[in-house]
């Protein structure tokens, strides 16, 4: 478990942070940029569920600990001399986001078109969370080029962005708001 006693330590003031191993980096790594970027798309969930009612506000706080828990995974390189198991998101974390993914979209209407993010707030701030999800899928991507990382990471933020979208048309028609369909060229004339 994490205990912090002190919130500030000085250590960042030059620019550089410790990953979960103790290794020092740059602020501005691709690393610390991945899951800074997961940190970000916590963040905007916090906002998405604030109106959110029951079971949909509990399937959101799964996924902030899985985030965090995506965030500790990112932390720690793969390294096979490490002298203890580092936490990281697993095929069952996965597996639960497509069950879920299923669930939700059973009670939905086909898409006829592509879907512009909005309709209720709680909506729009879960498209925005969703976006976020792709920037950080984005640069799980750029390190794994890098990098070797687990796998599975990419596997459950490319779920996520799914499972946001797929919550969000579900919060619009519980909230008996409509999505708001694309129409391609509409503005054209």
């Amino acid at each position: 478990m994490v205990k912090l006693d002190k919130i500030y330590t000085r250590g960042g003031d030059k620019g550089e942070t410790s990953l979960g191993n103790g290794e020092r980096v740059l602020k501005n790594s691709i690393r610390i940029d991945a899951f800074g970027t997961v940190d970000e798309t916590n963040s905007i969930l916090g906002i998405a569920i604030i109106n959110l009612k029951s079971p949909l506000k509990e399937m959101i706080f799964t996924i902030q600990n899985d985030l965090f828990d995506l965030g500790a995974d990112l932390c720690v390189p793969e390294n096979d001399s490490l002298d203890y198991e580092p936490l990281r998101i697993t095929q069952k974390q996965v597996d639960r986001l497509e069950k879920e993914i299923d669930e939700m979209n059973s009670n939905l209407n086909p898409l006829e078109s592509f879907i512009l993010p909005g309709g209720s707030s709680e909506a729009a701030y879960l498209h925005l969370a969703r976006t976020s999800a792709r920037k950080a899928e984005r640069l799980i991507i750029s390190l794994s080029q890098k990098e070797k990382i687990n796998p599975v990471a990419i596997k459950y933020i490319n779920r996520l962005s799914d499972h946001l979208f797929v919550i969000a048309r579900l919060v619009n028609k519980y909230n008996k708001k409509k999505d708001i369909l694309w129409i391609p060229g509409k503005n054209r004339k």
